[in-house]
């Protein structure tokens, strides 16, 4: 079940295109950042006949760029090239750049065909087969929080005063009026490529939004295309003059950026199966407390995939809508695992830990585990709580530090299997050196802190 593009979907995307002759071909690496190249139309039959080679060590990146020795990607194979190959419904066009253009998303393979650890999608492929294997298949939405931000000063994007585009104003029409020539761009770019881009809202902040993508009853194509939304939002944005940021507390005193992921399981093998944790019970079916219960014990262990990077530990904080315990309630946002409110048909949990910056693959894959480990176990969540979740939150769970999510991580068997011990390896190996990296950075604040005063 990976997905793999045959030939027919290439010659229909052709036909209907005759004037797109670049192709930007891309992977997604383990700290989630697109990598890629640009390819021309006539490149595009020898790699959906037989896969393009790659030099592996382009999975053995840090979020910067740089190689990562310690992944084993690098030196030690000689820089060897594996083969990536198409995945099924991602050649597209691309309508921010100045020129007919298009866009395709791979996934690596070692050079005997079987996947290669380092391809974090393959993650979420085995994480959705194993669901499979109880009779199951997850149903998959998500939900990404971003900020669009003038490049130059990196202040809010929108119109009026910059006083006001300051202050907190949640679902903000005026906002909305305000980047209307944007907004209307994304919602075409979304239906040129068929992405399920639905409600538009702003967010807590001033230029945060958020625009949700309807569920999928195949939770692999559902990350998919929150991947190709991301890289969409980024490229109109960019066609406007903006950034489009989706790291997870781009400002001190204002909201952070989620990625929010509403999971409910069904029957393999219709689109439109009945919802296994639906429930007259606000709180869900049997199934969907059990899988709540797996998603609470996994959460801490799993917390390296959810918050991936240095400034990701700026978003938990109490009352600011991130969460800060392994809780969970029925229609509360101020809890880790939310019920929403709803009809019974609807009954789903809505996982809110992860950050906007984390690697989509990984962090749903590990939400699918851990429900999965729920259902296995037949975990029982407890109580939901009521009320203010931010006021019941003590002892603290959740690591308080990046280095401290690294090392629960690393000694985890869950997420080892989960993810697949070498994935992880590679993860961590590279998460480990930017951990390194970024707090041998002497900032501003140290010369402000201490250059006179100590």
């Amino acid at each position: 079940m990976t997905g793999l593009a045959g030939e027919r979907e290439l010659r229909e995307f052709l036909a209907r295109h005759p004037g797109v002759d670049a192709v930007q071909v891309f992977l997604t690496d383990p700290s989630g950042v697109a990598r890629g190249k640009l390819v021309r139309r006539h490149e595009l039959d020898a790699i959906f006949a037989d896969g393009r080679q790659v030099a592996g060590s382009i999975l053995g990146l840090d979020v910067t760029g740089m190689d990562v020795d310690a992944t084993g990607l690098v030196w030690d194979t000689g820089d060897a090239d594996m083969v990536a190959r198409p995945v099924a419904g991602t050649l597209t066009p691309v309508t921010w750049l100045p020129v007919p253009s298009a866009q395709l998303m791979l996934t690596m393979f070692d050079r005997d065909g079987t996947p290669a650890p380092a391809d974090p999608r393959h993650a979420l492929v085995r994480a959705v087969e194993r669901l499979q294997g109880l009779g199951y298949a997850p149903v998959l939405a998500c939900e990404i929080e971003f900020y669009l931000l003038h490049p130059e000063t990196l202040q809010p994007a929108g119109g009026g005063r910059a006083s006001e585009r300051q202050k907190i104003d949640a679902y903000s029409l005026t906002r909305l009026d305000d980047l209307a020539p944007v907004f209307a761009d994304v919602f075409a770019a979304a239906a040129a490529q068929g992405l399920p881009a639905e409600t538009l809202m702003s967010e807590y902040a001033g230029g945060q939004f958020e625009i949700t993508l309807k569920h999928r009853h195949d939770a692999l194509r559902a990350v998919d295309e929150a991947i190709l939304f991301k890289r969409l939002l980024r490229g109109v944005a960019a066609r406007h003059g903006l950034l489009a940021t989706f790291m997870a507390k781009p400002f001190s005193d204002r909201a952070g950026s989620g990625l929010h992921l509403h999971l409910s399981l069904a029957r393999p093998g219709s689109d439109v199966a009945e919802n296994l944790c639906a429930a007259q019970d606000p709180a869900g079916s049997d199934l969907l407390r059990q899988m709540i219960g797996g998603l609470r014990t996994t959460m801490a262990e799993s917390f390296a995939v959810f918050a991936p990077n240095a400034n990701s530990y700026r978003r938990f904080q109490s009352a600011s809508y991130a969460p800060m315990a392994p809780i969970w309630g029925i229609n509360n946002r101020s809890v880790s695992l939310r019920v929403p409110a709803g009809p019974p048909a609807s009954r789903h949990v809505e996982h809110r830990v992860a950050g906007a910056d984390a690697n989509l693959y990984l962090a749903a894959a590990a939400v699918l585990a851990g429900a999965e480990k729920g259902i296995r176990e037949n975990v029982d969540p407890g109580p939901p709580v009521a009320g203010n979740g931010y006021a019941q939150a003590l002892p603290r769970e959740f690591p308080a530090t990046w280095q401290e999510a690294l090392d629960r991580a690393e000694g985890s068997a869950f997420l080892r299997d989960a993810l697949g011990a070498r994935t992880l390896d590679i993860f961590l190996a590279i998460k480990r050196q930017e951990c390194a990296r970024f707090a041998a950075q002497v900032t501003e604040y140290d010369y402000a802190w201490y250059a006179r005063s100590v």
